[in-house]
């Protein structure tokens, strides 16, 4: 038909404009000077169209000096009676510090909020005992235990000196709900969400989060049901049927449990091509195809941009095609990264250098005397 396109066509399948879903940004200090969370929730504001107001959240590093020896597990609870089987649970198994719901400022547009509980924890040592558990794995597989066995609980921040602040809506809402103007840390993730596969809902928010690692992701990995399979059987549970969950749980296993340094979970995550192995030196080469054969279940296929936050460091990757748009720039002892520049440059209006990383070639920057991970990659 001639003429110009009705209203019912025009919202058609087609005929919209839908971005490359889901926007990430990040901010960090080397030097470890805390920064209020103000700056990142101001930054995702000029990505709002990358999301659609299914999810928002953030990460922040460095925010609970005063609890730095405990781990801040950050929990969702339906209702009551799983509020008081979580707490029993963590009166068993640990020493609880400190206990508070989490602060929140009513947002019109954050609706159907679960009850939503803060606790600072350190686990039992007749319990590291009994299990004979180092203290980290104990915890990690507490968290697991609550989010399979107690309906209605949901763990979704269990690290030290950190969390996660999640919710469904835009992250600029999302922000205010949570008062991040009020917290103070070294390292700040974030991302507005434009699910595809899975529903919105709290849990579903992104950075997925386990023990000190978090998760924001921009994009869809297609080889979900290989990496789940793999990593489920070294004891994790995906209940959640979504992409960021598994790389969450890969990224712990390869990092804490395995030993790997960021740089090589980036070379699993991410893995050269073999025709791109073939021209490295013989060394690289060896370990390369190391990583590739010993981990080959666990290379992530589709188009993805990444973030990882961890303790003391944050990692910046995109796959290995560059499928999804990642820019980085640094300014003096700070690092920033965001989907578009525009976000990038409202963080800091001046970087001293900006670049967008080539595909599969991670970006690691960590606290001055935290490791040699510290690296940037420029085109």
């Amino acid at each position: 038909m001639n003429g110009p396109m009705n209203r019912e066509s025009q919202l058609r399948e087609g005929n919209i404009r839908i971005p490359s879903g889901c926007a990430i940004s990040g901010m960090f200090s080397r030097n470890g000077r805390r920064m209020s969370g103000e700056t990142i929730v101001k930054a995702m504001t000029v990505m709002h169209d990358r999301s659609n107001g299914l999810g928002g959240g953030f990460a922040g590093y460095g925010i609970y000096p005063e609890y730095k020896d405990a781990y801040a597990f950050h929990v969702f609870y339906d209702n009551r009676e799983a509020k008081e089987a979580c707490e029993a649970f963590l009166e068993e198994h640990f020493d609880i510090v400190n206990l508070s719901k989490i602060p929140i400022r009513k947002n019109p547009r954050i609706t159907d909020e679960p009850l939503i509980w803060r606790y600072f924890v350190i686990p039992l040592p007749t319990k590291l005992a009994d299990f004979q558990l180092g203290e980290r794995e104990f915890v990690a597989r507490c968290v697991i235990r609550i989010n399979t066995h107690i309906d209605g609980a949901y763990v979704f921040s269990s690290g030290k000196n950190m969390g996660v602040f999640k919710a469904v809506g835009y992250p600029e809402d999302v922000g205010d709900f949570y008062r991040l103007e009020e917290y103070s840390g070294y390292c700040w993730t974030a991302h507005g969400r434009y699910p595809t596969n899975t529903p919105g809902w709290w849990g579903g928010a992104h950075p997925f989060a386990m023990l000190d690692y978090s998760v924001v992701h921009n994009g869809e990995i297609s080889s979900y049901d290989a990496n789940r399979r793999f990593i489920e059987m070294f004891g994790y549970s995906c209940t959640l049927q979504t992409d960021t969950e598994v790389m969450t749980y890969v990224i712990d296993f390869l990092h804490r449990r395995e030993g790997l340094t960021m740089e090589e979970v980036a070379h699993v995550i991410a893995a050269p091509f073999w025709s791109t192995i073939a021209t490295k030196p013989e060394a690289e080469r060896k370990k390369a195809t190391y990583l590739r054969d010993v981990y080959a279940s666990l290379l992530f296929t589709g188009p993805f941009s990444i973030l990882v936050g961890f303790e003391g460091g944050m990692m910046a990757l995109n796959d290995r095609l560059k499928l999804r748009s990642m820019v980085v720039g640094e300014k003096g002892d700070m690092f920033y990264v965001a989907s578009e520049e525009s976000a990038l440059r409202l963080m800091e209006p001046n970087p001293d250098r900006i670049w967008a990383p080539r595909g599969g070639e991670p970006v690691i920057v960590t606290l001055n005397g935290k490791g040699g991970e510290g690296h940037a990659v420029a085109d």
